[in-house]
């Protein structure tokens, strides 16, 4: 069994070795800090290499799937959705984990293994017998295709639901949100959405066109492509601290936010002018990764009273709150010629920001200027 190195196989397995390397890495990461998210997402990775698998090795001239594993379970096409939507949940939410009542995701997936299994324990003859007479006859393998479809749309829907809840909640909890964005989970998302509309498109232009095997390698592609951008971006994205965010919760009553609904005007300036002595004094804002729970800590209450306080106060998220003072930081320093070497980027990297995407849109947002017409106009 020689593996036939060619334009069509070597770049699935370049794919498939990477997708292997980098899950192994994430299963090492998650051993070493108790982390499910990055185990889930080793379990992810591995899971998107037996997409390409079944072509790599029939590019390459490796039969072994058509004789002797015939029938045996290819992919987990039908795992993958499940994956994706509780990595997202563990990454959004540090302290979740796994329960019993989340084994009923993975029924679809059981139920096509424990099929082919049954199957295919009962030999190559009767394997044969069950394809020609059962399997095909009566539309199993598009029964398959199917509910893998349903199953990505329905868990794509989710896990972008759930995206867009986080990404309205992380203003109101980070001075710099971007810095866990989870953006390029999103377009992970996307990707895999349009990779399961082109590879139906695939398969119905192969029943319309009677395509032969070569043809498949498009999506084969397309799909290793995704196993390197998942792989690479998501071991590089920067891992939450404590992260907690839990959409269940969020209409539901709290007590603690029952408490601020209460908070009386003396409260309320009571705690602006601790929050603002904070925040002057020991220019809290400089930490680019400062988060509302760090301030609550530092003061001796909690979040929803800072939070409650910033709102009805100074009438703005945490996030704007946040840039507000580090926006005054940087047309200080923009007066001070003791950094004139300092190009504009770094300027507002001394000031808390973290980014230039970042700096340019609060600076622009708090003064109605970026950076640049903000000096020309001014110095």
């Amino acid at each position: 069994m020689q593996f036939n190195f060619n334009i069509y196989s070597t770049p699935l397995l370049f794919a498939f070795i990477q997708g292997w390397i980098y899950a192994g890495m994430f299963w090492l990461r998650a051993w070493r800090h108790g982390r499910w998210s990055d185990g889930l997402f080793g379990v992810l990775i591995a899971a998107f290499t037996f997409e390409i698998w079944e072509y790599m090795l029939g590019f390459a001239g490796i039969e072994i799937l058509w004789t002797t594993l015939e029938f045996f379970p290819r992919n987990f096409n039908l795992l993958i959705p499940a994956l994706s939507w509780f990595y997202l949940k563990s990454q959004f939410n540090t302290h979740w984990q796994p329960r019993w009542q989340d084994m009923w995701h993975a029924v679809p997936f059981s139920l096509y293994l424990v099929y082919h299994l049954l199957v295919f324990f009962q030999g190559p003859d009767f394997v044969e017998w069950w394809k020609t007479e059962v399997h095909f006859p009566w539309g199993i393998q598009y029964l398959e295709a199917i509910l893998s479809f349903t199953l990505t749309a329905l868990y794509f829907y989710r896990a972008y639901q759930l995206y867009h809840q986080y990404r309205s909640w992380s203003p109101t909890q980070f001075s710099n949100p971007e810095l866990l964005s989870f953006g390029w989970f999103r377009n992970f998302l996307l990707a895999y959405f349009l990779a399961s509309v082109i590879g139906w498109s695939m398969t119905l232009i192969d029943l319309w066109l009677n395509l032969d095997f070569w043809h498949d390698w498009w999506d084969e592609l397309f799909n290793a492509g995704l196993i390197y951008y998942l792989s690479i971006a998501g071991y590089t994205q920067t891992q939450a601290r404590q992260l907690v965010f839990e959409p269940s919760t969020q209409n539901a009553p709290n007590p603690e936010v029952a408490k601020t609904d209460k908070l009386s005007e003396a409260d309320l300036q009571h705690w602006r002018e601790q929050l603002t002595r904070l925040m002057e004094s020991e220019k809290m804002y400089l930490e680019p990764e400062l988060a509302l729970a760090d301030l609550a800590r530092r003061l001796g209450t909690n979040t929803s009273i800072l939070s409650a306080t910033i709102n009805r106060v100074f009438e703005k998220n945490f996030n704007d709150y946040v840039n507000t003072y580090r926006v005054e930081a940087v047309k200080s320093l923009m007066a001070d010629p003791a950094v004139a070497h300092l190009s504009l980027l770094g300027i507002g990297l001394e000031s808390g920001f973290n980014s230039k995407a970042t700096f340019n849109r609060a600076f622009k947002k708090a003064t109605g200027v970026s950076p640049r017409e903000y000096v020309a106009q001014t110095l």
